[in-house]
């Protein structure tokens, strides 16, 4: 279990899944769908549901490009927190928000795969969280242009490395969303 006493709840993590992020997405709908439906299991089993959102100078808060895709809808009642940074930790409230809720074991999904989804789940995991990549439940768009691999090659190399990841008193693996247990 994750290093942080007395934290033993779970959260999903959804990580900038904003018009602006998502628009060139590698399988944009697909995944959206699948985020959709964790984020619905986990209101279900009363898993906690927090919101990341970036801005920047070309997310600008309040923007179209800044809001949250329009499949998704965060409650009134469920942590939204904005960020400037990759790391979702940086700058942010998070911290004080997962520990306000006693959570330990970070779920994760989102945008983008090579930049907030990897600075986060390594952030989590370097502050003692248990963190678990939701496989099929984050994306990248192809940035192949500038030399990265193709999006579903950054996306694949992501979930096997996260799963060999190792500290100690904390976990990290990469799952499907359908096997995600609440």
């Amino acid at each position: 279990m994750s290093t942080l006493a007395h934290r033993p709840n779970t959260a999903l993590l959804v990580i900038d899944v904003q018009n602006g992020v998502v628009a060139q997405a590698h399988d944009r709908d697909a995944i959206v769908a699948r985020i959709a439906g964790l984020v619905d299991r986990a209101r279900g089993a009363g898993i906690p549901v927090v919101w990341i959102q970036h801005s920047d100078a070309e997310l600008p808060e309040g923007s179209q490009a800044w809001q949250i895709v329009a499949e998704l809808s965060p409650t009134d009642t469920e942590p939204l927190i904005g960020k400037n940074y990759g790391d979702s930790f940086e700058g942010t409230t998070l911290e004080a928000t997962l520990a306000g809720l006693g959570i330990g074991h970070l779920v994760v999904a989102g945008a983008q795969t090579d930049q907030c989804i990897r600075s986060t789940i390594h952030g989590g995991f370097v502050r003692g969280y248990d963190v678990t990549l939701v496989a099929d439940a984050h994306t990248t768009e192809d940035l192949s242009e500038w030399g990265a691999p193709p999006p579903e090659q950054v996306i694949a190399h992501t979930n096997l490395y996260w799963s060999h990841q190792a500290a100690p008193g904390r976990t990290a693996q990469s799952t499907l969303a359908g096997d995600i247990g609440w």
